[in-house]
């Protein structure tokens, strides 16, 4: 038997199979439990309309769950000679089920089928990056507290500007998380429809139940329009990849921060030995280097929906095979960005603040603006409050007084951490993975 799905009479070049596949074994033991978990929902369906018995259907599913449990573990093998996921899942039941493994295919194509793997695992890894940006999220918060009544200066121009907290540094990127959160539930919901049934992006003169195949996927809704469910390959990715690039820019902005603050020329924070490195030659360096990586990685992570983009752009509808590559970039920035996330709430959990930075009396002239304001209160008008502080500035009289009272909301006095909180629980809540779990588990037998 042929072990590419198209293959006829005709054995292709072994040096053109070699470059059109690329990668694409690799990468395809990714899908695999997705492609396993569309194949049962696509032959129980093909069960519900006449074109699977019983008998057949129940056997199949039996082997699917078995080899489902193979991917999952992590020990499915994609043989040599075979093509993808789809011909090796295919020739598996064959061999073990003889013609009833051939009948699982139709209906279908490998266009739809690869899109609706690509979408189970889109989700499925959206699932854990949300879990992950959450756990950094609490992490953040909890310094924010932790360290609310430490004052620190604030920059603009990167000059001394006025007085700041870690407080309000901390809980800065907590509340970023919020707004990149809502762009990963976006990207989440568009993920979470099927395209399963399209084909080859035409539809099929089989009566498929289309509705069926998504309840059972637990998929929000379906990809409605064929043609428009093969059109959202690269798309989907793009926009992920631009949910994606959100994060890792909250990650690269506070790596930065974080190399800046280390420094000795600031030295506003300090990062466990254990989690510095140090030079061949130079003794005394403790090197950020887990934040320096990370601000790598996630940079690289932000041209990710450019790199997408530019495959894809300019391609009319219908599928093309320079789809294929964009599976090369998109499906490892998931596991590259849970690694940041991961190493980001780590750190943060274990770095320590500076909480006599204001001993230094460079950081006096910060404490401006505050004396200002306390020359209007008693009723000087603030230009000329202005220009007597500015005076005795420059002849070098100023005397900070550096009792501070910020009380409105999100200043140094009222973070607002409990609403900031509440906002990230609504946006979570948002995503609605109960229903797509539960789906999941009944359709793997997990759940009866």
């Amino acid at each position: 038997m042929a072990n590419k799905l198209w293959e006829k009479s005709v054995e292709v070049n072994k040096e053109i199979d070699y470059f059109t596949v690329g990668k694409d074994r690799e990468l395809d033991l990714c899908l695999a439990k997705y492609d396993v978990m569309g194949s049962m929902a696509h032959i129980t369906m093909l069960e519900s309309i006449g074109l699977l018995s019983r008998d057949e259907l129940a056997k199949l599913l039996d082997e699917m769950r078995k080899i489902y449990k193979l991917a999952e573990d992590g020990e499915l093998k994609i043989e040599n000679d075979v093509e993808d996921v789809h011909s090796q899942v295919e020739l598996m039941l064959t061999r073990r089920l003889g013609d009833i493994g051939k009948k699982i295919h139709s209906g279908r194509s490998r266009n739809d089928q690869v899109l609706v793997d690509l979408k189970l695992f889109t989700r499925d890894r959206l699932m854990h990056i949300v879990e992950k940006v959450k756990t950094l999220f609490d992490e953040l918060q909890k310094q924010s507290e932790r360290y609310k009544g430490v004052l620190m200066p604030g920059y603009t121009h990167l000059q001394v500007a006025m007085p700041s907290s870690f407080g309000l540094w901390f809980g800065a990127y907590a509340e970023s998380l919020t707004d990149d959160m809502l762009f990963l539930q976006a990207a989440y919901k568009m993920a979470n429809r099927n395209p399963l049934g399209s084909a080859a992006g035409y539809g099929s003169s089989f009566p498929l139940n289309r509705t069926m195949t998504t309840e059972l996927l637990g998929f929000n809704s379906m990809n409605y329009n064929v043609v428009y469910a093969q059109m959202g390959r690269g798309k989907t990715e793009r926009n992920v990849a631009s949910a994606l690039a959100g994060v890792a820019g909250t990650l690269a902005k506070m790596a930065y921060d974080a190399c800046l603050f280390n420094s000795q020329n600031f030295g506003f924070v300090r990062l466990p030995a254990e989690c510095t490195t140090g030079s061949s030659i130079m003794p005394h360096k403790k090197n950020p280097d887990v934040f320096e990586v990370m601000r790598a990685k996630c940079n690289k992570l932000q041209g990710l929906p450019a790199q997408i983009l530019l495959i894809m752009n300019n391609l009319p509808s219908g599928y093309f095979r320079d789809l294929q590559v964009i599976k090369e970039l998109f499906v490892p920035a998931f596991s590259e960005l849970e690694d940041c996330l991961d190493m980001a709430a780590y750190i943060v959990n274990r770095m320590e603040v500076n909480e006599h930075i204001l001993d230094d009396q460079r950081y006096d002239a910060m404490f401006s603006v505050e004396e200002v304001n306390r020359r209007v209160v008693k009723g000087i008008p603030f230009r000329d409050a202005y220009k007597q502080v500015g005076l005795e500035i420059e002849a070098g009289n100023f005397v900070p007084d550096k009792k501070i009272n910020h009380t409105h909301e999100g200043s140094i006095g009222n973070l607002c951490t409990t609403e900031v909180a509440a906002l990230m629980k609504q946006i979570i809540s948002g995503f609605g993975f109960d229903k797509t779990l539960a789906a999941e588990r009944k359709l793997i037998g997990n759940e009866k």
